[in-house]
């Protein structure tokens, strides 16, 4: 029986075994970092007259890679103050420390030998029953405990994490034949419950799932770019969004990931196959030349992109692979990348592409042929089945489908006779496939073909999909074109957003308040949640900005509301209303989950009010409800500063700050100690369900109206000076002081004594007045025009 895991050793410093650190810290797991001790000093060390005997010195690898963590990009922790959960120390002092983890994770160099004298030490202090498991790239999992005692053996395994370990999904668990199956089930479960990753077994073999399929692709890509003699660019310009992979496409992933971890990944690889994909995974001279010379990527500050500076400002050159230098971006231009961005849905925009008869279509059919017989070839021998693979691919690369759902989305029968045509060979099992009548690898239902039967996947009772519940129709108890009424079961409801980009319209708001009447008569609570990119990004910004232009203000008036009643039909509902919120949760996305009886976020929540950033104020009750939750943070009884709490959500909504977790939404106030936090976003509508459950079985109760105090007009002036003094000092513009002056005449109350109570409606109504004010501004209908036209603010 494995025992609960609440302390964790890491061991290995760098990128990863801090990255890793700092998402168990994320999840609130401390760990001790270790790492070896050095064996010269630093100049700074030396200057403070340290000696290698001094602790500073001796812990230094880790105490430094912690210190990296707080200023890295992206963020590895959730929020800064998580680093005070990694300890750091070094592996000569602290071994005996090993005694009180639960789980030690080697992340040390990429050496087996290396890998083997670690063990050998934590063997010496290693507890019995202890979880040690290696986050190695692809090495050998039996190699490593070889010579290890049958505890050690029994409880050993490879867990390998995708870098970045806070934002990749994919979880590699690599068991031996020593490894006992409750650990095994134990870790799966462990990882994608509580570590909130997404668990795939795989099969010792090099490189696992995902590197093995990502590397032989990359390096297919490189090669047909040579043979077809296309560019850098060009390259990326179709194999990224197009193919339903990242935006950073091929060349781009390399230069981010670095091309001497590329290049170690393939030959680790190449050093244990035959055939021809010892040839494959032998990457081209050009590549070896530019590892030699330092051009590694982003690291090194060039690889196949090089950023620098020009007469129009800032510009991305590509790498000639030929001359080895550098010259303006290319993209590929076809009738097929076109035709392939004006189809709807991925299997039409594929098929655009992959059947096109132009340069575009023969660069991505023979770059994605070889993948997707490769695939074939390995499935059984790297993984149980098809989905493993898809789900490697999905959750490890970012592809949008793995390689046997994009085989369907092309038609398998169509492209086995392409296939076939151009002389390749299929692997026998999938003719098979074809053969007994089996059109595809997966079917409707998510079953999917393995050794001649369609297989239903086990899927974790945590995992609800929308998508699945909809298929049976008497689930949508009601909809309309912007968001549908969905029953989860147990008597809770779901509104889920389907409109453009989950943008708020009218059609929203009344689906709001249809459901929550519903929801009071026949069901315990409601969840808002949808399982779009996002869960909301705010208003119709379009609607809104074409009144304007028609000077229809007093329609947007009635809009503006119709929104703020919505929202108090939130606040006030008879029955707990949950927002699950995930993504972007921004402007009116964060105005609709702060009335909620309770958030439950996703860890990736990107939470705030960022209404400055088109020229306006939150129009929906976002000013009241952000100043009301910093009033409820204060200890019942303590003296308030009410002054204090108005300046802070001045300055966070004048600012535009957004929380780029829930952790940091939190600090900031939008996330309260009594909501809830999902680290798996798979399992976040189950954890929102059970808490409308919770909340419904413990009598909830709806708020009471409560009368307001506020800092009135010389809390106005207060917070006024604050932007004054900006402006005067040029770090905001006259339109930003005149949107400052709006908000700050809104969050005092208006013209009353420091300390009026005031009811909500009366700050709704400054409020309202303050956003259509400012929707009347020719400024702000630029900024408006500007956000929709090229997704970025205008500072004008």
């Amino acid at each position: 029986m494995i025992g609960k895991i609440g302390k964790v050793a890491v061991l290995g410093s760098g990128v990863m075994g801090s990255g890793i650190a700092a998402h168990l810290a994320n999840i609130g797991i401390p760990s001790l970092l270790l790492d070896i001790v050095p064996k010269e000093l630093t100049e700074a060390e030396e200057k403070k007259g340290l000696t290698l005997e001094d602790q500073a010195v001796r812990n230094r690898m880790a105490a430094t890679a912690i210190e990296k963590l707080k200023k890295q990009k992206p963020a590895p922790l959730a929020k800064k103050s998580n680093a005070d959960l990694i300890t750091p120390g070094n592996m000569e002092d602290d071994m005996n420390k090993l005694a009180d983890v639960d789980w030690i994770i080697e992340v040390v160099v990429e050496n087996l030998d290396v890998k083997k004298s670690v063990y050998e030490k934590v063997e010496q202090y290693r507890r019995p029953g202890t979880v040690v498991s290696s986050n190695t790239s692809g090495i050998s999992i039996e190699a490593m405990a070889e010579g290890r005692s049958d505890d050690f053996r029994a409880h050993f395994l490879g867990t390998h994490f995708f870098n970045p370990p806070r934002y990749l999904k994919l979880l590699e668990v690599i068991p031996t034949k020593d490894t006992k199956p409750e650990v095994f089930e134990y870790m799966k479960v462990f990882g994608e419950d509580i570590l909130g990753k997404g668990v795939v077994e795989a099969k010792d073999t090099p490189n696992f799932i995902a590197n093995r399929i990502g590397t032989y692709g990359l390096l297919v890509t490189v090669r047909e770019m040579m043979k077809g003699g296309y560019s850098v660019g060009e390259v990326d310009s179709v194999t990224g969004p197009a193919l339903g992979r990242p935006k950073s496409a091929t060349f781009r992933t390399l230069d981010v990931v670095g091309l001497d971890t590329f290049l170690h990944v393939a030959k680790n690889v190449y050093d244990q196959v035959e055939g021809y994909e010892k040839d494959v995974f032998d990457p081209p001279a050009f590549m070896k030349d530019m590892g030699d010379k330092g051009w590694l990527g982003s690291k090194s500050g060039q690889g196949f992109y090089l950023k620098q500076k020009g007469e129009n400002g800032s510009e991305i050159l590509e790498l000639d692979y030929e001359r080895m230098e550098y010259g303006p971006r290319k993209k590929l231009k076809a009738a097929s990348v076109q035709q392939s961005k004006q189809a709807k849905g991925k299997a039409a925009k594929l098929k655009a592409l992959v059947y096109a008869d132009d340069r575009a279509g023969e660069l991505v059919w023979n770059l994605l042929k070889p993948v997707l017989i490769y695939s074939a070839e390995k499935v059984y021998e790297i993984s149980d089945n098809v989905k493993a693979v898809d789900d490697a691919m999905k959750w490890g690369f970012g592809w949008e489908l793995g390689p046997f759902e994009t085989w369907d989305a092309i038609g398998v029968e169509k492209s086995v006779e392409k296939m076939e045509a151009d002389g390749d060979t299929v692997p026998s099992w999938v003719k098979e496939m074809l053969n007994s009548g089996t059109a595809s690898f997966y079917n409707e239902d998510g079953a999917f073909y393995d050794r001649g039967d369609m297989v239903t996947p086990d899927i974790n009772p945590k995992v609800i999909n929308l998508k699945t519940l909809k298929k049976d129709e008497s689930n949508v108890i009601m909809k309309n074109a912007g968001a549908s009424l969905i029953d989860l079961g147990d008597g809770v409801a779901n509104l889920e957003f389907h409109s453009p980009n989950n943008s708020i319209g009218l059609d929203v708001m009344q689906m709001v308040t249809k459901s929550i009447d519903e929801v009071e008569k026949n069901y315990k609570g409601l969840v808002i949640n949808n399982q779009g990119k996002n869960f909301c990004v705010g208003a119709n910004l379009m609607m809104i900005l074409m009144e304007a232009q028609d000077m229809n203000y007093p329609e947007i008036d009635l809009v503006v509301r119709q929104f703020q009643q919505t929202m108090a039909k939130i606040r006030y509902s008879q029955k707990p209303v949950v927002a699950g919120t995930f993504g972007m949760t921004l402007g009116g996305g964060a105005e609709i989950s702060m009335p909620a009886a309770s958030i439950q976020a996703s860890q990736e929540t990107y939470m705030g009010l960022v209404e400055v950033g088109v020229g306006l104020i939150p129009g929906g009750g976002g000013n009241k409800e952000l100043y009301l939750r910093q009033l409820e943070r204060l200890p019942e009884g303590a003296q308030i500063d009410l002054q204090g709490v108005a300046n802070q959500v001045f300055e966070s909504i004048a600012m535009a700050k957004v929380g780029t977790s829930a952790q940091e939404a939190a600090e900031l106030g939008y996330i309260r100690p009594q909501d809830g936090i999902s680290v798996n976003g798979d399992h976040l509508l189950h954890d929102a369900k059970q808490k409308v459950l919770h909340l419904a079985d413990g009598g909830y109760q709806p708020p009471k109206r409560r009368k307001i105090p506020v800092v009135g007009e010389t809390g106005y002036a207060t917070m006024l000076q604050g932007a004054k003094t900006m402006h005067f000092g040029g770090y905001i513009s006259d339109h930003d002081l005149k949107i400052a002056q709006k908000l700050a005449f809104v969050l005092a109350g208006g013209r009353v004594p420091k300390g009026t109570e005031v009811d909500e409606q009366y700050l709704l109504d400054l409020e309202r007045e303050a956003f259509v004010s400012l929707v009347a501004e020719p400024k702000t209908q630029q900024r408006m025009q500007h956000m929709l036209t090229k997704g970025k603010p205008l500072r004008n």
